[in-house]
């Protein structure tokens, strides 16, 4: 889809997007173009429930003096609650309306209600992006009805009197967009194409065009390395498991500590033999919404030359039964040298993510560590699927992502850690087991992770709520798969970590 930034005009081919404040008054471009067609909009407005509230849409012929084809009118809502997250919602309710009418081209010219937190050329930088997440489509394996799936809409003009200003703030979002398009992809990908192997290729093709360096350790150097934990998960597949690291520097400086993210790839979690029922398997190729999370992040960090060190490390296995898989009551050693008794093949992430973060403190000696997994079913009964849960021994890291959350909106809710709980990971024959008891999953899940980390700033994100949505999607990711982490993630960076 092409976006462009205009100069503010009314005299447009295709559609014409015009906002309207909840108190369903008209004013700048709105007021104008209701004045050349004679009161047509007002008269529009009068017949209908239409009001002005955000969220609203009315769609109109376009009047007769108006070179438009179609005017759409766009609620605001309250001025002082128009912001950022707002603008992009809006250009997105717009863009679903109009993908399947029929117009190609898409020009946005909302005046800035006064009052709104915002400026000009972010009011025209977040209405590109909100358009741009709503244009995702996945339609690679789809043989048949392609026009009833291939948006009309190819082109997205956003008039306005910052048009350069606003052009520059919109190229950092684009990166941004395009990591949260590459999260998408592999999340959406079937498990018989996504294999680890596969994952790797990809996450090697795609970040190193954009500067990044990357190492793939298979499972001859996990051996070496003593990742039995890892190993231990994805031994029952025929496909091979892979340990991939991506390693972004734009600091310019030489051993700068890194900020590393960590994520857990299971390419698909039939649960091993605790085989999960039918029903829970479906949706299992989205096991590596942490993976495919920070692998976007990664390529919206160098994408947009962002001047920080950062690391991400993702472990890519699959959870299968076989005669070789392992079996419950198995004991495996991990890379810290710790042993795991494992109770349940189905909590394999935990496994994945204790070798993994174990191998970026060893390799990397990084300044912080943020993970994030869809770790556990027990998160969606706390959480549902508007909050990732938040887990983390540093409060300041904690505070950093909260605050990155909601300025993005992927919020976090931060649960508890503490001794008590780490107390039903004690195991009768080894050093852990790799569940605790019925309650608390969440928590002792990331009980578990703890003892990987040794004294790093560190913080968990089990992401198993909002990584998909098999339920309504939201405005702007329109999508199974949510691309979630990548803004929350770009954001700590580039708040707290960016020189």
């Amino acid at each position: 889809m092409q976006i462009s930034f205009v100069p503010l005009s009314v005299s447009v081919k295709g559609a014409l997007v015009l906002g309207v404040g909840e108190t369903g008054t008209f004013s700048g471009k709105t007021a104008e173009v209701d004045r050349r067609s004679g009161g047509a909009l007002g008269r529009a407005m009068g017949v209908s429930k239409f009001s002005g509230n955000a969220g609203q849409i009315l769609e109109i012929v376009a009047p007769a003096g108006i070179d438009a084809s179609r005017i759409v009118l766009a609620g605001l809502g309250k001025a002082e609650k128009f912001d950022e997250r707002t603008a992009e919602r809006l250009a997105a309710n717009v863009l679903g309306r109009l993908f399947a009418s029929g117009e190609k081209t898409v020009t946005f010219a909302i005046d800035m209600p006064r009052g709104a937190k915002l400026n000009g050329a972010a009011l025209g930088a977040h209405l590109a992006l909100g358009a741009r997440l709503r244009s995702y489509t996945f339609n690679k394996y789809r043989t048949k009805n392609l026009d009833d799936h291939a948006p009309s809409v190819t082109e997205i003009a956003v008039a306005t009197s910052a048009a350069a200003a606003a052009k520059r703030a919109y190229a950092p979002l684009d990166a941004i967009a395009d990591g949260i398009f590459l999260a998408r992809d592999l999340v959406n990908e079937p498990p018989n194409v996504l294999s680890p192997m596969e994952f790797a290729r990809r996450a090697k093709k795609t970040l190193e065009r954009a500067g990044v360096r990357l190492r793939v350790l298979g499972e001859n150097e996990m051996k070496k390395l003593g990742m039995g934990a890892l190993l231990g998960v994805g031994q029952g597949s025929d496909r091979e498991s892979q340990l991939v690291t991506m390693e972004w520097d734009g600091t310019k400086r030489s051993n700068v500590p890194p900020v590393a993210l960590v994520g857990k790839g299971v390419c698909f979690d039939s649960g091993g033999l605790s085989l999960k029922t039918g029903a829970g398997m479906m949706g299992m190729k989205g096991d590596m919404g942490g993976a495919a999370a920070v692998a976007g992040t990664i390529l919206a960090l160098a994408t947009r030359k962002a001047r920080v060190h950062v690391v991400g490390v993702v472990g890519l296995v699959e959870n299968m039964p076989d005669g070789k898989a392992q079996r419950p009551d198995d004991v495996v050693k991990s890379m810290s040298g710790q042993t795991i008794e494992v109770l349940n093949t189905d909590a394999e992430g935990r496994l994945v993510l204790a070798d993994a973060l174990w191998y970026v403190q060893s390799q990397y000696k990084p300044k912080c560590i943020v993970d994030l997994a869809t770790l556990t079913g027990a998160i969606l009964i706390a959480l549902g699927h508007e909050h990732a849960g938040l887990f983390s021994n540093d409060d300041t890291l904690a505070e950093r992502l909260s605050a990155s959350g909601r300025a993005e909106g992927e919020p976090v809710w931060r649960l508890p850690l503490g001794d008590a709980y780490d107390k039903a990971l004690k195991s009768r024959i080894a050093d852990m087991k790799n569940i605790g008891g019925p309650h608390a999953g969440s928590i002792t899940a990331a009980q578990f992770l703890q003892r990987f980390v040794d004294k790093t700033a560190w913080a968990h994100l089990d992401i198993a709520g909002v990584a998909w949505r098999d339920a309504e999607q939201k405005e702007h990711s329109p999508s199974w798969a949510t691309g979630w982490g990548v803004r929350i993630l770009n954001r700590l960076v580039a708040d707290y970590y960016e020189k």
